[in-house]
């Protein structure tokens, strides 16, 4: 049987009566580019102004931004991340891990975040760092989000836009499916249909994660999985290296004792 999610009890009174409000608590991350529109996702999802929004990698989010509250019957902790490609490698790395590590246990959710007017060879780059960075285990924890709603052609729903581009229907079933679509300019009022509606579109993600924690059997990614890919990846770069060194080229492991040594001389310097 499915664990239920993480809860927090709201605790008041209605005249004579105690009222008791229990609300679901989730962590959720978001990943993407700059300009992909993260931040004025965070501030769809919570109705107002929350995180600072950055459209170039030249300003972009240096380190990640975490806000709580309470939306939707849910109380709701967002962190968004610095955009790929706006920092080295490493450096990026190194700030997902903090992030993740900062929302102990770990995330329930990973938002990956894309705009929809166009499908570059960078957003393909995005992607596939996200697959090395967390491994495609992530995805299971993972849905994805379109920006910029209003390049959707009338009477198209997002799944029919993700079907004609086979690197993105390939992304979205590693995601069970998950994908929505939210315009966090054109879509805060006068939208056409329903659908093509923030609040409505806002209400179908939280049900969307609400299925994948139950589905996950209320159980987050950890940081565990997250040292493990890492460890994967780092023997995969060992491997590499290795594989590109020159031919009879030979690769001496030091002895416990050079090993000793190297140390007693790197504490002296």
């Amino acid at each position: 049987m499915a664990a239920p999610p993480t809860r927090i009890v709201i605790a008041g009174t209605a005249g004579a009566q105690k009222i008791i409000k229990v609300l679901r608590k989730y962590r959720i991350i978001l990943l993407g580019k700059t300009g992909a529109g993260k931040s004025s996702l965070a501030n769809t999802i919570f109705g107002e102004d929350v995180f600072k929004i950055n459209h170039t990698s030249i300003n972009g989010k240096n380190e990640c931004q975490a806000e709580s509250k309470s939306v939707h019957g849910r109380r709701i902790t967002l962190i968004d991340t610095p955009g790929f490609f706006d920092k080295p490698e490493e450096e990026l790395k190194a700030e997902i891990v903090r992030c993740i590590i900062e929302c102990a246990p770990g995330p329930h959710a990973f938002l990956i975040v894309l705009k929809l007017e166009k499908f570059t060879k960078q957003e393909q780059a995005v992607i596939e760092k996200i697959c090395q960075y967390f491994s495609e285990e992530a995805l299971k924890y993972a849905a994805v989000v379109f920006t910029h709603g209003d390049q959707l052609p009338k009477g198209m729903r997002i799944e029919e836009f993700v079907d004609q581009n086979k690197c993105l229907s390939d992304l979205v079933k590693k995601c069970s499916g998950r994908c929505h679509v939210v315009d966090n300019k054109y879509w805060k009022s006068n939208q056409q249909t329903e659908y093509r509606s923030n609040q409505f579109q806002v209400a179908e993600l939280f049900n969307t994660i609400d299925k994948m924690v139950m589905e996950n059997k209320g159980g987050c990614y950890t940081n565990q999985m997250l040292q493990a890919v890492a460890r994967e990846i780092e023997e995969e770069s060992n491997r590499t290296s290795v594989r590109n060194m020159p031919e009879g080229t030979t690769y001496n492991t030091p002895t416990g004792e050079q090993q000793e040594q190297w140390e007693q001389e790197q504490e002296q310097e």
